[in-house]
């Protein structure tokens, strides 16, 4: 693992304590040289992805959580755009559905799961069953205390099915977020996001923060980590996460690249018989 993946990874067994995880980080990097390199980035994610879409051995699912105004779909417009359409889905978790309810907590996570060859990005995801309805009192502590071992087991029946999991924390600073939301509140275009029920959540941030820092400590796994990204500046959380996945797709890159060649290799010998008996038949006649 590269030097700048390993600093936000949260490391199996080594507790995170959000406090005293920075929020605001720019390294010294100016804006527009952060731009430059994200659009680098994208550009390789491009490709990368073109190979995970033709090998089709693996899966990639990333999964984008955080406090409201965090930066998901920011994230998601910014960074993951660069993939193709045609290989990419894009689900955000929402409260349950009545159909949804009447089934365990997986069941609509499963079914979203992506398919070799493909790339499925989570806007929230299963761990809401571990906040949202912990904060809210809406399932009791001893249901939502063994959902962590649940979903360790979940997650490790898809890695073990060669699905790569990327799993991203964008951590805001309570200012931060008070500003976004005032932000909101003075832009017309940007009204569709208020609601009443992220400002009420504000007066619960102590207890969001207990939350997240129970999630990662006990679903950070060799198999399916964490990375706790600042998120106070927009372009570096961008940036910070276009690092990662790109890095984390490079590991299986060359094995993409190798089927991609034998399967081109195929299709190539397979297009050269038929133009050669078209030949022969056209000689033929």
């Amino acid at each position: 693992m590269d030097d700048f993946s390993a600093r936000y990874r949260v490391p199996p067994g080594h507790p995170v304590r959000l406090a005293a995880v920075e929020t605001r980080v720019d390294d010294g990097l100016k804006r527009a040289d952060a731009a430059a390199e994200l659009e680098t980035h994208r550009s390789a994610l491009t490709a990368l992805h073109d190979l995970l879409y033709v090998a089709s051995t693996h899966a990639v699912l990333i999964i984008l959580q955080g406090i409201d105004a965090s930066g998901k779909d920011g994230v998601i417009r910014n960074v993951f755009t660069a993939f193709n359409p045609a290989g990419c889905r894009v689900i955000s978790f929402k409260a349950p559905t009545p159909l949804e309810a009447r089934h365990d907590y997986l069941w609509r996570i499963h079914k979203n799961v992506p398919a070799h060859g493909e790339i499925v990005v989570f806007n929230r995801s299963h761990y809401e069953s571990v906040l949202v309805e912990r904060v809210h009192g809406i399932v009791p502590a001893d249901v939502w205390a063994k959902r962590y071992s649940e979903i360790n087991g979940f997650e490790q029946v898809l890695a073990e099915s060669n699905t790569l999991l990327l799993k991203f924390f964008l951590h805001l600073s309570p200012e931060e977020q008070l500003e976004r939301f005032h932000d909101r509140l003075n832009q017309p275009d940007k009204w569709w996001k208020l609601a009443v029920a992220d400002w009420e959540d504000r007066e619960r941030w102590n207890e969001y923060q207990a939350a997240f820092e129970e999630m990662l400590n006990r679903t950070s796994t060799d198999f399916a980590p964490w990375y706790v990204i600042p998120a106070d500046r927009k372009w570096y959380r961008d940036l910070a996460i276009a690092r990662i996945t790109r890095r984390c797709l490079e590991t299986l890159s060359d094995r993409w690249r190798a089927v991609m060649l034998e399967v081109g290799a195929q299709r190539r010998a397979e297009v050269k018989l038929y133009l050669e008996s078209r030949e022969t038949a056209f000689h033929s006649r």
